[in-house]
């Protein structure tokens, strides 16, 4: 079981780390000139780069606190809060129209929710 949390935050890490590189360091016309960027059209610059630094934060927090034993709850604080994002995530692609995209986080938020239940129950 512990291997398959590892699998999980690694690959939610790296999702979260893309995600938070590409909210924090492209602007906000390239991001909705892409497909499932529509929603950044609708948003300010702000939000959008501090979804991505929170995003970098996420990709941090999965991962080092379980690696280097410091304070290992924090990785499922992560995990919980991922599963809020992915809520919001989930609706805004919904609104769009975009049901692929809301599959999708409906997967990140499964992933995290096996993380956040896995070591809390660990």
């Amino acid at each position: 079981m512990n291997l398959a949390l590892w699998i999980a935050a690694g690959l939610l890490a790296a999702v979260a780390l893309l995600g938070g590189i590409t909210k924090t360091f492209v602007p906000k016309e390239k991001l909705a000139a892409q497909h499932g960027g529509e929603w950044t059209r609708d948003a300010s610059a702000g939000f959008i780069k501090t979804l991505g630094v929170l995003e970098l934060l996420a990709a941090a927090g999965l991962i080092l606190p379980a690696a280097l034993g410091i304070l290992p709850i924090m990785g499922a604080v992560t995990a919980i809060c991922w599963v809020l994002l992915m809520i919001g995530a989930m609706v805004t692609h919904a609104r769009l129209g975009q049901p692929k995209l809301v599959g999708l986080n409906a997967v990140y938020l499964a992933l995290a929710a096996f993380i956040a239940v896995g070591q809390l129950a660990g």
